[in-house]
C-alpha cells in the first residue's frame, strides 16, 4: 500500500502535512521504503508491528520514540508480557544475540491450536508453549528484532544457502525497481537458482542483464538471480499477501523447468 502511494502519479500533489504517525505491519517492509514513508510522507513517528494470525495481533513493534536506524532497520522488541527468543531451526536450543535462527513466541497472545488439526498444531506449538512462526530473525543485544527471511523461502544453490529477503533489498535500492519477490526455482546442475519478479516504476523499462549487472560486487555471485522476469502485478491472497509459491510455479512455467 505504501508503494503505491509514493508512486501515485499525484504523490506531490497531495498535503500530507498532517501526517505524523501510524503503523506498518502485514508484510516485510523494505528498508528503502520505509525511509521514504518517513521522508516524503512526513510520517516521522510511524512504527513497524510484527506478527502473525497465529500470535495476534502482535509480536514486536518499534516504539515512536526508537531512533530513526531502530524504526527503520528493525520490526522492533517485543510487547509487555511477551516472550520472544531466536533458536536454531529445527531445534529449541537459543542462538547467541545477533545470530540468525528461527524466530520463537510465547504468551498470552499465541493461539491455542489450528481448528481440528492437532498434528498441525503440535508441529507449530512446542511441549513449552513456544510457538515457531517459520520467519529467520537476528536479535540485538538490546532485544531489537531484524527479520530476515522465511525458513520456507530459503533456496538452497549448491549447497549454499540464499535467503531472497537479502536480493530483495538491494534490488529495491535500483532506482527503476518499483518492488521485487525472489522465490526459486529447481535447476539440475545446483538443485536450485533464485528468481526474481520485478515490478520497474511507471515509465521505466529495463532488461535482466541490466538488474544483474546491478547485482555484481554487492552481493555474493551465488546470489544474483538468474531468472529475472517484469511483472505489472502479484497473485495476492484475500487478506494482501503475495503467493510467493504461485511465482514460483510461473516461473516454472515460463522457463521450462523441472519441478520437485
Amino acid at each position: 500500500m505504501f508503494i503505491a502511494e509514493l508512486h501515485h502519479k499525484h504523490f506531490p500533489s497531495y498535503d500530507l502535512s498532517h501526517l505524523r504517525t501510524g503503523i506498518m505491519a502485514g508484510s516485510a517492509c523494505p528498508i528503502e521504503v520505509m525511509k521514504a514513508v518517513i521522508e516524503k510522507m512526513g510520517m516521522k513517528e510511524i512504527t513497524i508491528a510484527y506478527g502473525q494470525t497465529e500470535a495476534s495481533p502482535v509480536i514486536t513493534q518499534t516504539r515512536a520514540d526508537d531512533s530513526l536506524q531502530r524504526r527503520v532497520e528493525t520490526v522492533g522488541r517485543a510487547l509487555p508480557h511477551i516472550e520472544v527468543k531466536i533458536v536454531q531451526p529445527g531445534t529449541s536450543r537459543e542462538v547467541a544475540r545477533g545470530v540468525q535462527g528461527e524466530l520463537c513466541t510465547r504468551g498470552y497472545h499465541v493461539m491455542k491450536g489450528y481448528y481440528k488439526d492437532p498434528e498441525a498444531t503440535t508441529s507449530a506449538i512446542d511441549a513449552d508453549g513456544w510457538l515457531h512462526t517459520g520467519d529467520l530473525a537476528v536479535m540485538d543485544k538490546q532485544g531489537y528484532c531484524r527479520i530476515t527471511g522465511r525458513l520456507k523461502d530459503m533456496l538452497i544453490r549448491g549447497g549454499e544457502n540464499i535467503y531472497p529477503r537479502e536480493i530483495e533489498e538491494l534490488l529495491y535500492q535500483h532506482p527503476k525497481v518499483l518492488d521485487v519477490q525472489v522465490v526459486g526455482v529447481p535447476d539440475a546442475k545446483f538443485g536450485e537458482e533464485a528468481a526474481a519478479w520485478v515490478k520497474l516504476k511507471e515509465g521505466q523499462t529495463a532488461s535482466p542483464e541490466e538488474l544483474q549487472a546491478y547485482c555484481k560486487g554487492k552481493i555474493a555471485r551465488h546470489k544474483i538471480p538468474r531468472y529475472i522476469v517484469f511483472t505489472n502485478e502479484y497473485p495476492m491472497t484475500a487478506s494482501g499477501k503475495i503467493q510467493k509459491f504461485k511465482l514460483r510455479e510461473k516461473a516454472i512455467q515460463q522457463f521450462h523447468l523441472s519441478s520437485f
